[in-house]
């Protein structure tokens, strides 16, 4: 029994003051590496979308600082291009406050007439008052008046008796603006439905570019895809490559643009986009991507923006499609799978699933490596057909010895 205390005391007892600062010197390091790591170490998303330009959806990651007041006033002189390119909640604020606005305004007005004819409720009126609207008493009955009148309701309780010529004017002008504000809201959300940018949003682009062989070249590669069956008509397809650069002078270009030229097998220009393509855009010497090789490809710092322009086949507007590759996301040694196919009914299908999908193949360290296998793949073919030209005997040649006699025929 006296054991029991003595080891519920040393139980209770606080460890040792050094064992608690080992603890905590050791949790506070593991803490701190993982910080580090975490610092270091973060998807190649987080760093792209800190550097891109142009994000992988089209979107410039660009903003205008110490913008003056005064040209402010730009863009509320072109206030349709304003409203239009604003986003949907500011749209549909001010659709909201337009129409309850005007409603508001012209209910004042109509109440402003009613106070002034003695038509309201507590107003002292003889008996052969005549009213400028009937069944309009107070603010409230004003306000829905003023609806009715600018949506065309009429519900027959409220209405207008001729006695007062300011009430014709005023019905007159609540009807024109209500027209107005109808049409301009109907055009805004109309023209925001159908921007072209909509359009794009059905043109897909891969999420990886590959650097492999191709046609005996070596090539980047990019795929595009219209995922709806209407074609894109006159498209073309552009790159641009964004990097900083020191020119000689010293002075420091963030946004150096290079132009970087897409083909495709039938071409460059006015493409049959009706099912995806590969880009392709050769490497050589004319190429800002000469001096890259599969090593140093990860450790640039550049961002390949690509464009599509069209024009939708449905709309006849005028569309531009963006994306953007940085290094981590071009893969070297590596080529697009196979995603046509034709089915046993005789239509040809696309397997989305393999769209941006890859394989490794055998690919050239670099350009110059690639250059250096060819020259000397030619000197050897070279040398083993000049090796191979050897004298051929022609059997039905007659040999004659010069000492042979010869008859000499005398003038």
């Amino acid at each position: 029994m006296q054991g029991h205390p003595e080891h519920d005391q040393s139980c209770m007892n606080p460890p040792s003051f050094p064992m608690l600062s080992v603890n905590l010197v050791f949790i506070l390091s593991i803490s701190r590496m993982f910080q580090l790591l975490q610092g270091h170490i973060q998807p190649a998303g987080l760093r792209s979308r800190k550097n891109r330009l142009v994000t992988k959806d089209g979107r410039c990651n660009i903003e205008f600082g110490s913008t003056e007041y005064s040209n402010h006033y730009a863009y509320l002189v072109d206030f349709w291009t304003t409203f239009v390119e604003i986003r949907w909640r500011f749209v549909l604020l001010l659709f909201v406050a337009a129409f309850t606005g005007s409603w508001f305004i012209f209910s004042l007005l109509w109440y402003w007439i009613a106070k002034s004819n003695g038509d309201l409720i507590g107003q002292n009126s003889t008996d052969g008052h005549v009213k400028c609207i009937e069944n309009v008493h107070g603010l409230t009955t004003a306000f829905l008046y003023s609806l009715e009148t600018q949506t065309t309701i009429g519900y027959g309780g409220r209405a207008l008796t001729g006695h007062c010529a300011g009430t014709v004017a005023l019905i007159m002008i609540q009807s024109l603006i209500g027209v107005f504000i109808n049409c301009f809201m109907c055009g805004v959300i109309l023209a925001k439905i159908s921007l072209p940018k909509r359009r794009g949003k059905t043109v897909t682009f891969s999420d990886t570019a590959v650097i492999c062989l191709k046609k005996g070249s070596l090539c980047l590669l990019i795929r595009v895809a219209n995922l709806r069956k209407t074609l894109l008509i006159g498209s073309q397809i552009y790159g641009k490559l964004l990097r900083t650069i020191t020119t000689p002078d010293g002075e420091t270009n963030i946004l150096d643009q290079v132009d970087i030229e897409f083909m495709v097998d039938a071409g460059k220009d006015n493409l049959f986009f009706v099912c995806p393509l590969t880009l392709y855009h050769v490497i050589n010497k004319s190429s800002p991507f000469y001096e890259l090789s599969a090593d140093s490809l990860p450790l640039q710092d550049f961002e390949l923006v690509v464009f599509l322009d069209g024009t939708a086949e449905s709309t006849s507007s005028a569309c531009q499609v963006r994306t953007s590759y940085i290094p981590q996301e071009i893969q070297w040694g590596y080529s697009f799978l196979p995603i046509i196919s034709r089915t046993n009914t005789g239509k040809y299908r696309v397997d989305f699933s393999n769209f941006s999908k890859s394989i490794q193949v055998t690919t050239p360290h670099c350009i110059q490596c690639f250059e250096a296998d060819i020259d000397q793949r030619n000197h050897n073919r070279e040398n083993h057909n000049n090796q191979g030209k050897r004298g051929v005997d022609n059997l039905g040649f007659q040999v004659i010895g010069i000492h042979d006699s010869m008859d000499i025929t005398q003038m």
